[in-house]
């Protein structure tokens, strides 16, 4: 039986777009096509430009890694995916993904191993990170003597999210459930960290997201991919400087050296920009899955 009823105009199942992945609904009420693009954001915005193969290369990871985690937590990944409608057969299959549908909790869950970005700026100007008090004297990208949970909000695409507290989680979502999040979330980063570094990458930080189906918590969306982690080449890494990154933070590096106001319409990415950019995603690809 085909997975989407027949229609000529695939945009009627369109549930919802976000910054980088497209849902669809299906025939069954219990089950979702997510479908990742090659748009890729920074700083709240969609850019103008896309990188190529970039939704190819986030579906392998993640699908990757939600296989490898299952010991850890339940996913929504659904192994075996009905056949589909034309409008996603042939290299499109390469950016499905099939899934449980659950219903998402308002928070991501953040786990940082490293002092970088945000969480830095926050350590200089309060000695904290999102309210978690740290030793003095700690450098830029240095390692955290444990990792910390630092979830924020979730805000709508173009809106900022916000950082808040364990116990602001505990109010949106309860004790029990919060609780749990916050441990799986760091199994998970101490198991992903442990297996990247054997290849190599550093996971500096990263965000989950998890919904409940039918009661059960899972671990949605994306997972360690170079869109929702910072990753650094191991070889080099030296505490005390930014590190390079296989991750979207050059573009974010580029985007800062501009006299954008960070305000819409963002600008377009050169060429040169494009193809460093899918070199890293590839090239993170290849060493955490080959």
């Amino acid at each position: 039986m085909p997975i989407f009823i027949d229609s000529a105009d695939k945009k009627q199942y369109l549930i919802k777009q976000g910054k980088v992945r497209d849902v669809y609904a299906t025939e069954s009420t219990d089950h979702l096509v997510i479908v990742a693009c090659d748009r890729i954001s920074a700083f709240d915005h969609i850019l103008p430009t896309s990188i190529p193969d970039k939704g190819v290369i986030l579906t392998r990871m993640a699908k990757f890694w939600f296989n490898k985690t299952r010991h850890i937590v339940a996913n929504h990944l659904v192994d075996t995916t009905p056949p589909l409608k034309p409008w996603f057969q042939g290299e499109m299959e390469k950016r499905i993904s099939y899934v449980k549908k659950a219903e998402p909790l308002p928070v991501e869950a953040i786990v940082r191993g490293y002092l970088a970005g945000s969480g830095f700026k926050d350590y200089q100007r309060s000695g904290k990170v999102c309210g978690l008090e740290l030793a003095a004297g700690l450098t830029e990208s240095a390692k955290l003597p444990e990792p910390i949970f630092t979830p924020s909000t979730k805000a709508e695409v173009g809106k900022h999210d916000e950082n808040i507290s364990f116990e602001e989680t505990v109010d949106l979502i309860g004790e029990e459930l919060a609780v749990k999040v916050r441990d799986i979330s760091l199994q998970l980063y101490a198991f992903a960290a442990k297996y990247a570094l054997s290849r190599g990458i550093i996971i500096a930080d990263t965000k989950f997201e998890f919904g409940l189906a039918d009661g059960e918590l899972l671990l949605i969306d994306e997972l360690f991919t170079p869109d929702s982690s910072r990753f650094w080449p191991a070889e080099g890494y030296r505490p005390g400087k930014a590190q390079p990154s296989f991750d979207k933070q050059y573009v974010r590096d580029f985007l800062e050296g501009l006299a954008w106001d960070k305000k819409s319409p963002a600008p377009e990415l050169p060429p040169e920009v494009v193809a460093k950019t899918s070199e890293k995603y590839w090239d993170a690809l290849q060493r955490l899955i080959q």
